[in-house]
């Protein structure tokens, strides 16, 4: 019970359990897209099955830690190049996120019908492509989390935790995502980064976590303050003003003609007005009728 006492176990926990958040959403975003082409009845369970696999999967890795460290150890040499065991695992998965991702993207954006489509897709061959991922996105989170904890009973805990807010959450992203195609285009592109990011880890090439989801982050941002800005538009949709004649308001409107300068109102004929002639007197003693000058 010392543990539950102690602050840098709850501060390592918390980190942690963050980060694993954080890596566990792109594994949601594959899973909601890949449920997605599944008949609606079938997509829940698709996502519950796809989740569950990932967390008995981390658990796998994490109770065979001595495994997962020997993954680290180099297997061959290609091209002056050490490939390690983990390097082939982050290659394929990286090739298989963005050959995936790129299907998807060509899908939605010169793919045939997508209510034909879906239909065609198995169920079984979904699962077996969220299991591919999986595993792949498991062993990056495990090998993260033995580099921040040493503590085992830490690790499965914030890996529990993390599957478990990500199960609960997984319908309402699924949702989200699929409701949205600017947002779906958008996740794809962030899973085109990532597999390019596995592939650049897989070839020994070290990218810091900080400059891949950092501008994942701001992207979000963007997207979210354009989707607030569409829903007030759509909310809130331009009204035209009325146009009144002058001296409608006041009741005089139909008599007489309008005042200068007026607009007419929607559907009123507009009635030109001549303009008024200036009396001129002559004076009776000027035989030449030239004007006196008085209006």
């Amino acid at each position: 019970m010392e543990w539950m006492l102690s602050p840098e176990l709850w501060i390592a926990f918390s980190t942690l359990l963050l980060l694993e958040i954080v890596l566990g959403i792109d594994n949601i975003v594959f899973i909601s897209i890949l449920a997605g082409r599944l008949p609606a009845d079938q997509q829940k369970k698709a996502r519950t099955i796809g989740l569950s696999l990932a967390l008995i999967t981390r658990l796998i890795l994490l109770a065979s830690l001595s495994w997962v460290i020997g993954l680290t150890a180099p297997l061959f040499t290609v091209l002056g190049q050490e490939i390690s065991g983990r390097d082939l695992i982050l290659l394929i998965g990286g090739l298989f996120l963005l050959g995936k991702a790129t299907y998807e993207i060509h899908e939605q954006l010169e793919g045939s019908d997508h209510s034909k489509s879906s239909k065609t897709v198995s169920f079984a061959s979904v699962i077996a492509q969220i299991l591919v991922l999986d595993v792949v996105f498991s062993l990056d989170s495990v090998i993260t989390a033995v580099g921040m904890v040493d503590e085992l009973g830490i690790m499965i805990a914030a890996v529990v935790v993390a599957m478990a807010i990500m199960l609960l959450s997984a319908g309402a992203i699924s949702d989200f995502v699929n409701r949205h195609p600017t947002v779906k285009m958008l996740a794809l592109s962030f899973l085109l980064l990532i597999g390019g990011s596995l592939i650049a880890e897989g070839l020994d090439q070290h990218i810091a976590k900080g400059y891949v989801y950092g501008p994942i982050a701001f992207s979000v941002l963007v997207e979210f303050l354009n989707l607030k800005a569409r829903s007030k538009r759509e909310k809130k949709p331009v009204q035209l003003h009325p146009t009144y004649v002058k001296g409608q308001q006041d009741g005089t409107a139909g008599e007489g003609t309008a005042g200068e300068g007026a607009i007419p109102a929607p559907g009123a004929t507009a009635t030109a007005t001549a303009p008024a002639k200036t009396e001129v007197e002559t004076d009776p003693g000027t035989s030449s009728g030239e004007p006196t000058g008085r209006a």
